[in-house]
């Protein structure tokens, strides 16, 4: 049986464009433009009745998307060592090593994260997010290292996408940027979309954007750089690169948003805490 979501409109969301508010839910994990398909084919229903690709939603619609089924899994297993710090039946969270892609994607056909998880885990892994994405609940960039979640089963994913979106998920890095704060803390709210000119880029920008906000904190100050600890609220693509980058304090090593960088070989980021209710029995993890 196909898996069905269940949404309610909140009042904040009230005038926008379904397909819009829905692809920004992480419990969903899909683009638009997928979503608008689903909504062709009337998988996508608002009180009980199918609607145009272009509804604006009104607060208090119940909303259903009904899901495709999972695709047979095509990818092959590989024998690739995992750091992984916690298990149990319905999760993992390991330390990716930096330079690892997380699941497969043009250019990377073998070698990610997914394929070690297939090999460690097997069948046991979540299917929300399709046969590229197994047991993936949010990612970090490639070389980014650090602490990622990843569920075994759909039930726990289902609740660890819920608690992202809800600011329950906490996820807390550390970072070194070129410069020195004013404030030993603060938080940038800023909206984030892709790059007008460079698509492998994002950036701050109103046009096609969605809400990102992150809180940092000072650590330490060095004579040209600062540490810097920081937790996401949302967790947009770049988010913390970006927000660094337009404060003006890029990180020390991200060639994609400061190429004049020549001190070392990656983005000096780091995730190095998450923090949250374990998604079947609630006990509080970090």
């Amino acid at each position: 049986m196909p898996e069905t979501l269940s949404f309610c409109v909140p009042a904040e969301a009230d005038g926008e464009r379904l397909d819009k508010w829905l692809s920004g839910q992480e419990s969903l994990a899909m683009t638009r433009s997928a979503l608008q398909v689903r909504m062709e084919h009337g998988d996508v229903t608002v009180n009980g009745k199918k609607v145009p690709k272009n509804y604006r939603q009104k607060a208090g619609d119940q909303v259903l998307v009904q899901l495709p089924e999972p695709e047979p899994l095509e990818l092959q297993p590989e024998n690739i060592p995992l750091d992984i710090v916690y298990e149990d039946d319905d999760l993992l969270v390991v330390n990716k090593p930096k330079g690892m892609v997380v699941h497969p994607a043009p250019g990377h056909a073998t070698g990610t994260l997914v394929h070690a998880l297939l090999y460690h885990c097997g069948d046991r892994l979540s299917s929300i997010n399709g046969i590229i994405r197994p047991g993936i609940v949010h990612r970090i960039d490639r070389f980014t290292s650090g602490l990622l979640m990843v569920a075994k089963n759909d039930m726990a994913h289902q609740s660890l996408s819920a608690q992202i979106a809800a600011h329950s998920f906490t996820r807390e890095y550390q970072a070194v940027a070129m410069g020195h704060f004013r404030e030993a803390e603060g938080t940038i709210s800023a909206p984030i979309g892709r790059h007008p000119v460079d698509r492998k880029k994002m950036c701050v920008t109103e046009k096609n954007s969605k809400p990102a906000t992150t809180h940092y904190t000072v650590i330490a100050e060095y004579p040209r750089a600062t540490h810097l600890q920081l937790r996401l609220e949302t967790g947009r693509t770049h988010q913390i690169r970006v927000h660094m980058k337009h404060l003006g304090f890029p990180l020390i090593g991200d060639y994609l948003y400061n190429p004049d960088m020549e001190y070392i070989k990656r983005q000096a980021l780091h995730s190095w805490r998450l923090s949250f209710p374990h998604p079947i029995t609630g006990k509080n993890m970090c």
